[in-house]
């Protein structure tokens, strides 16, 4: 399909990551670091910011999968405006906010925007670029991930602006730039159209059309399967972003170290997106899938056994391979397997894996590390690696040829 209309595929490629780029800063600005230091200003304890950043990835959890059923049956390009609503009125509602306790369903509201641009998005390339799904889909994530990092950093730099004006300002003007990059995300949205028919308007859409996509994506072995590597990989990841700060203050590194091993991880899957992506268009992606998620889990078990910031260092860039040799492929297999009717339900159902995954791994961990420290904390994501290593490998091998009849 890429090549008959190279101009418009080009310039489909550059609104879309445009799109990304500005959306996740958006977001991104809108959390770190500006979230927890706000709602202690506010007057929030330590449960409730708790509370205010775990309810982001719920909407996640709950949402990605139903939005995008519904961007099958009712078109990409309606769910798109929705979200990018979203996206430019919820930084303007932190501006009205005066008791901690708003900022739960401000953040709920806010986290809708990202459950609905991801499924949407990923599905909206798979469709579009066939032959070349996991080279844009590489892009299109790594545009998102200059964003995210971009964004702690202007976050930052501006609340230290303004950090001698009085009470809350210098945490609303992060919010009023939050809406600001927001303003191209709405607008390239609004003249961004669909090549393909779009459906024909339906008011409701019936339950037995979510029970259909539900049903379709956890029935088919494979799909299944991917799903559990998002949610293994994520896991992984999330017990490594809560817990590696503690690890490194243990062993006397300071904030500074803990920054530049994130920076640095970012940058690698950043990077290598692109090309990992070009990879997975090219070679068996279900081989890339296992190295990848191998890779990731034996970096997370060698965690408690460094020593030096050098090491550390190692690991961090070896999860980062490892996480983006298999995350760019799991997207790029599941639009391989999934039937094109399906294509945004089944993106849908990978995010909100992966986000149970994401949110399951400090929790779990978290306990894990209460009772018996960081060495049987982290083996417990290397463990479920190895194993939904095991059971992808079992669920996606294809059948043997029948011999005779």
């Amino acid at each position: 399909m890429m090549g008959q209309h190279p101009a418009a595929d080009r310039r489909t490629v550059y609104t879309l990551f445009i799109i990304g780029f500005f959306a996740i800063f958006s977001t991104t600005i809108s959390k770190n670091p500006v979230l927890p230091l706000f709602s202690q200003a506010l007057g929030a304890g330590d449960a409730v910011i708790g509370l205010v950043a775990a309810i982001s990835p719920l909407a996640g959890i709950l949402f990605s999968f139903p939005v995008g059923v519904l961007s099958d049956h009712l078109g990409k390009r309606r769910l798109l405006v929705v979200s990018g609503a979203i996206f430019l009125s919820a930084p303007l509602l932190y501006l009205f906010i005066s008791d901690p306790l708003w900022l739960i369903p401000v953040r709920f509201f806010h986290g809708l925007a990202t459950a609905i641009l991801g499924p949407v998005i990923a599905a909206m390339i798979a469709v579009r670029f066939p032959e070349k799904k996991g080279e844009v889909l590489g892009q299109y994530s790594s545009a998102t991930l200059i964003g995210r990092t971009l964004a702690p950093l202007v976050g930052g730099a501006i609340i230290s602006f303004f950090v001698f004006y009085p009470g809350l300002v210098p945490y609303r003007m992060v919010y009023l730039a939050a809406a600001i990059a927001a303003v191209p995300v709405a607008v390239l949205i609004l003249l961004y159209r669909e090549e393909t028919p779009t459906p024909a308007p339906l008011t409701v859409l019936p339950f037995s059309a979510f029970r259909r996509s539900f049903v379709t994506f956890f029935t088919d072995r494979k799909l299944r399967a991917t799903a559990l590597v998002d949610m293994a990989t994520y896991f992984a990841f999330g017990a490594f972003e809560t817990f590696l700060p503690l690890v490194l203050l243990s062993r006397g590194m300071g904030a500074y170290q803990t920054g530049i091993l994130f920076a640095v991880q970012t940058l690698i899957i950043a990077a290598t997106k692109p090309s990992f992506g070009r990879i997975s268009d090219r070679i068996d992606k279900r081989i890339q899938i296992v190295t990848g998620l191998f890779v990731l889990g034996c970096s997370v078990a060698a965690i408690p056994f460094a020593s030096g910031f050098t090491a550390f260092l190692l690991i961090s860039s070896l999860l980062a391979l490892g996480m983006s040799l298999s995350t760019v492929a799991t997207s790029a297999y599941v639009a391989d397997v999934a039937q094109k009717e399906e294509m945004g339900a089944s993106m849908g159902a990978l995010s909100s894996i992966m986000d149970i995954g994401h949110s399951a791994g400090p929790l779990v961990t978290g306990i894990i590390v209460a009772s018996g420290g960081f060495g049987p904390g982290f083996f417990a994501s290397f463990l479920i690696a190895v194993t939904v290593c095991g059971f992808f490998v079992l669920s996606v091998r294809d059948p043997a040829p029948e011999t005779g009849s």
